[in-house]
């Protein structure tokens, strides 16, 4: 517990606490039961991802997966010529993905806003909408830092039926219940300073499809200029 503010990182640690934000041990537990029968413990990449890569919108290179839980997303990107980093607060998160991809990916525990490196793709899929609104400036720094000029950014998050869609000041008050909801002036907003490609709801796939696909999520495609 901080005693008292003397840096940003201070105070972004201490609202971390008053927010109650999702530390690692509680996606430790999340992950511990590999059976649970939820969307995101399936081994198939989002059909957004799917899509940029056979449209040839993002082509192969270096990819950094935030937030990447069990590996389904960097392992797909793997398998398709991109050289990958995959990073996760979870532990539990980190050995299951490793168990899955073997060596194909460099899984990695530890905080995603310590990664250095320089990237054509960093990718999303439900790490966005779980931090808090103070936690936004952390996210875009290491946009900033990480995302080379002329890379994409790719997102998956709640909409607003699935999310909390209060104003940032309410979530202070009332907490994040689950995540973070946004409309699509929301995401624009946000990352203003990067090219929309495509904004759109996630298509339904069907449960025998290869991919994994869900309405009550934006997938959303920036680059950098």
């Amino acid at each position: 517990m901080i005693r008292h503010v003397r840096t940003v990182a201070d105070l972004l640690s201490l609202m971390d606490g008053l927010l109650d934000a999702k530390t690692g041990d509680w996606w430790d537990g999340f992950y511990a039961d590999r059976d649970r029968e939820i969307p995101f413990f399936v081994a198939k990449p989002d059909e957004n991802l799917v899509s940029y890569v056979e449209r040839g919108l993002v082509t192969p290179g270096r990819a950094l997966d935030v937030g990447c839980g069990p590996g389904r997303n960097a392992i797909y990107l793997a398998r398709n010529g991109f050289e990958v980093d995959a990073v996760d607060l979870s532990a539990s998160a980190i050995a299951w993905a490793r168990e899955r991809g073997g060596d194909l990916v460099r899984f990695r525990h530890d905080d995603a806003f310590a990664t250095e490196g320089s990237y054509d793709l960093i990718y999303d899929s439900g790490c966005f909408h779980h931090l808090p609104p103070h936690r936004r400036i952390s996210y875009l720094a290491l946009l900033d830092r990480c995302l080379k000029p002329g890379g994409h950014f790719a997102l998956t998050c709640f909409t607003a039926e699935e999310g909390t869609a209060a104003p940032d000041a309410e979530l202070y008050r009332s907490g994040l219940n689950g995540g973070v909801g946004y409309n699509p002036d929301d995401l624009r907003w946000i990352f203003q300073d990067l090219d929309e490609v495509e904004l759109r709801r996630m298509a339904e796939e069907p449960p025998d499809s290869p991919e994994f696909g869900k309405p009550f999520l934006w997938t959303a495609l920036f680059r950098r200029n």
